[in-house]
């Protein structure tokens, strides 16, 4: 794998899993738990869709094969994405969407901290404009899984159970493979091995903080960098992609 490889298939993953996780999050517009907290997770849904445009178009820049954003969220397939599995998962109920983001966006603003010093100048800058976004993400989950786990027996319950099926999946945020250690010996991105420390600390303070017990992990979830993903991912990929599959070529 050459450097220009590895900096699209970078751009891909990052792309794909705020494209995902906004999916998803978007799944709760008209169904939140009430009017503040539907107009909060939509507005946060379109932040990650926003991001992932920035990073699509990076990477067909990168690329250079014509392709542009709309082009790489609505005409891949399934093995094409890149996306960590975690935010594949169905959003249950809200103990379980606000669970998925918070393990997601603790360590995205992580990851976005040390891209924002990239010696790659665009991943510098999509990481930098993204950054302020992610931190209120971060602190609206967080707050939710303190008030949530630390709250009444059944809201307890309810994280509890849902921290227990997600956290398998946390594993291969910090998997490092070639395009990460290519990428980092040229100082382009972070190694995922020091960052899976800071994080897993943070981890352990916020979830004790909420009386979440942090599960035992005998068995990780993998894959997605090779394009091995959930059933959840084509559900998902049927309905978002429907309308450009339908009428190819159209545009608004």
């Amino acid at each position: 794998m050459n450097k220009n490889e590895a900096l699209f298939e970078y751009a891909l993953r990052m792309g794909d899993s705020a494209l995902i996780h906004g999916q998803r999050l978007a799944e709760w517009c008209g169904h939140g738990p009430e009017l503040e907290q539907d107009i909060a997770l939509t507005n946060i849904s379109l932040d990650q869709i926003g991001q992932a445009a920035n990073w699509l178009a990076l990477a067909g820049k990168i690329e250079g094969k014509g392709r542009d954003a709309d082009q790489l969220a609505f005409l891949r397939d399934a093995w094409e994405f890149r996306n960590v599995q975690l935010v594949e998962y169905p959003n249950e109920d809200w103990a379980y969407t606000l669970v998925k983001s918070y393990l997601f966006d603790s360590f995205n603003f992580l990851l976005h901290q040390r891209l924002s010093e990239s010696a790659n100048p665009d991943f510098a800058a999509i990481a930098a404009k993204s950054l302020k976004e992610i931190a209120y993400h971060k602190r609206y989950s967080a707050e939710w899984v303190l008030r949530l786990g630390d709250g009444t027996e059944l809201s307890h319950r309810k994280a509890q159970a849902a921290l227990d099926d997600l956290w398998p999946y946390t594993g291969e945020l910090c998997e490092m493979n070639e395009v990460d250690e290519l990428l980092f010996a040229e100082g382009i991105v972070p190694d995922l091995r020091v960052l899976e420390s800071e994080w897993r600390a943070e981890m352990r303070d916020l979830l004790a903080q909420a009386t979440l017990e942090i599960p035992e992990r005998d068995h990780v979830h993998t894959g997605s960098r090779q394009g091995i993903h959930t059933e959840y991912l084509g559900h998902i990929l049927t309905e978002m992609q429907f309308l450009q599959r339908a009428y190819p070529g159209l545009e608004w």
